[in-house]
């Protein structure tokens, strides 16, 4: 189910959402203020939890150029970080759907259809991890995604209005967040030092694409399926296969 930024309406509304953004930013403001950089994703995640308490968990994953270059900034728990990675793994999940959309997608029972039509795999795998509902909304400037930030109940069901709305002006909240820090905080070589994390994870999706397209002669996407492939068939990360075949532990040649 997609939900959109205009789904609710009025003037009344409009200033109330208005007071409801101030304090939002004020909240987020005074949770990352007089920190070093390498602790901003945890007092924006500690920040983001308070601000969300009907979910049980969440996380914010940030992309490159596509979504499949998508790595966790931060969550609140394993289940969260789980669940983003089965998303990235599967190649599919509310939050690949999120980002083409540049809307909200709720899947609020894992277990039911429509969600397990439309995202069988990812649903399966969520719910095995201990997610019953999964909520994506994107972290959108003008018409670019920027990544998503992902939430999860253990219980079924939708949130309410006033939840969604919430959650939304969350979203853009942590947008301009992530956009400020990586003006502010870039180094002299132009890199933001509290994503460097992020971007060691994503070097080494890219390192492992590249040996496997030369070990077999494939193109980059056949590359990345199988390096999916058999993460999925393992039970484990894109990113943790990636680290095997960089490490020579693990030949994705051999069945």
């Amino acid at each position: 189910m997609a939900v959109t930024g205009d789904a609710f309406g009025g003037d009344d509304y409009e200033g109330e959402t208005d007071a409801k953004r101030a304090r939002i930013a004020r909240e987020l403001i005074t949770g990352v203020r007089g920190l070093p950089p390498a602790d901003v994703p945890e007092a924006l995640c500690q920040a983001c939890v308070g601000l969300l308490p009907w979910a049980s968990g969440l996380s914010v994953s940030v992309f490159g150029q596509e979504p499949d270059t998508g790595v966790v900034l931060f969550a609140s728990d394993t289940v969260a970080t789980r669940i983003a990675e089965i998303q990235y793994t599967l190649g599919e999940g509310p939050c690949s759907e999120a980002v083409r959309l540049r809307a909200a997608m709720f899947a609020p029972d894992l277990t039911r259809d429509p969600d397990t039509r439309r995202w069988p795999l990812f649903c399966d795998q969520a719910a095995k991890a201990g997610a019953r509902a999964v909520f994506s909304l994107p972290l959108t400037v003008a018409s670019t995604s920027l990544g998503t930030l992902d939430l999860y109940r253990r219980e079924a069901g939708s949130p309410s209005d006033d939840q969604v709305g919430t959650a939304l002006l969350v979203a853009d909240a942590v947008t301009l967040a992530v956009i400020a820090l990586d003006q502010a905080s870039a180094g002299a070589n132009g890199v933001v030092p509290w994503l460097q994390g992020a971007e060691a994870d994503r070097e080494e999706v890219h390192q492992a694409t590249g040996m496997i397209m030369v070990q077999l002669g494939v193109g980059a996407e056949e590359a990345v399926l199988l390096l999916r492939a058999r993460a999925f068939a393992q039970g484990r990360t894109t990113t943790e296969i990636a680290r095997a075949v960089i490490a020579r532990t693990m030949d994705i040649r051999h069945d």
